[in-house]
């Protein structure tokens, strides 16, 4: 069932329930024009936006794709990922907001584990770390300092690559220890850990949702096909699969490990993105779009001036609320990703340079 869109005071283009009577309409957003040599068409140009505030909404700047977040335990630490070509990896201090180059660089770890990842071929060469492209993250707690981080990697391999984080470290430090390489039907876009071991990732092309495990490789997971799979998330006892259908504009919950797999479909009414369960597990929130005037989007798009959406979602009952909806700001386009991380809200964002911060709607 969904619940009415929850607003907020004091953010430039929100209406607040229970704020006093309703501000004027926000101005519609500028047109933005890409540069002739922007990344990609319907990319912002990297470092042509000032990392100026937008009302309550601060920004994290000199980033170039930041698609995901993963928060490290006691949330201190986030790491970005970096979509683009360029992007790379990136810890980000959640307290003053500096930021440093995890991967790649020079000098770093790398240790295969031959035994969990078999048919790895090694880490990625010189060459390959410059086009290094990291996509979807999830970092999977370890019971002491170290964690384990999955990253949907493109480049000159399609695959996931795996990386153990030493939280210990000073600031927080990775180790490349393996990766498992897609099969080449398959385009990958976001990741989660299972509980008995290995991933599940969403494939695009297939329409469906794959796991890999050491002992068996990759295997199709029943019930996801047809769900328009982009992001993905796993409740916490690891009974549940939330997948979001990005061009259907739905979220599909399916179960794990049992014949027949239970499905539920709920419509979001917009194209959601990332789906990220909360740090304490009450809550998911999905982030997605729809065009510049709030509505469903339909061709031909105009990926620069795309509204932000952020839903939070109850993981048991699926009910769900709109808690942000802002129109495109230069450099930050179309959410992927939403973490409330303490009192602030994070997103991030593929088309953008930057991630965007402000004061978690209650």
């Amino acid at each position: 069932m969904k619940t009415p869109i929850l607003t907020l005071c004091g953010l430039a283009t929100l209406v607040a329930l229970g704020c006093g009577a309703p501000e004027p309409s926000p101005e519609p957003a500028p047109e933005v024009t890409p540069a002739a040599d922007a990344p990609a068409p319907g990319f912002a140009e990297y470092g042509a936006t000032p990392c100026d505030a937008v009302g309550d909404i601060q920004f994290i700047c000199d980033l170039i794709s930041p698609e995901d977040l993963a928060v490290l335990p006691g949330a201190e630490w986030v790491i970005a990922s970096g979509a683009q070509e360029g992007g790379r990896l990136h810890l980000v201090n959640a307290g003053d907001k500096t930021t440093t180059v995890l991967f790649p660089r020079p000098g770093q770890t790398e240790r295969l584990d031959a035994a969990t990842y078999p048919t790895c071929p090694g880490p990625l060469a010189a060459s390959e770390q410059e086009v290094f492209r990291g996509h979807g993250l999830y970092l999977k707690p370890g019971d002491g300092a170290i964690h384990t981080l999955y990253v949907v990697h493109h480049g000159t391999r399609e695959s996931i690559e795996v990386f153990e984080v030493d939280a210990d470290a000073t600031p927080p430090d990775l180790t490349w220890v393996g990766c498992a390489p897609a099969l080449s039907t398959l385009s990958l876009n976001s990741v989660v850990a299972l509980p008995d071991g290995g991933f599940a990732t969403t494939s695009g092309p297939t329409d469906d949702v794959w796991s890999w495990q050491t002992a068996t490789g990759w295997t199709r997971i029943p019930g996801s096909e047809g769900s328009a799979p982009n992001g993905l998330e796993i409740s916490r006892d690891g009974h549940w699969l939330y997948i979001a259908g990005w061009s259907q504009e739905k979220l599909t919950r399916i179960s794990l490990g049992e014949t027949p797999v239970q499905t539920e479909v709920i419509d979001l009414g917009f194209r959601p993105d990332n789906v990220r369960m909360s740090l304490d597990g009450s809550v998911i929130f999905a982030a997605g779009h729809t065009d510049k005037d709030g509505r469903s989007i339909t061709d031909p798009r105009e990926p620069l001036r795309e509204t932000t959406n952020v839903a939070a979602i109850d993981p048991e009952t699926l009910e769900f609320r709109r808690i942000f909806e802002h129109p495109a700001m230069d450099g930050f386009v179309a959410s992927t990703t939403a973490m409330r991380i303490g009192d602030e809200m994070w997103l991030g964002s593929y088309r953008g340079d930057r991630i965007a911060y402000f004061p978690a709607p209650e």
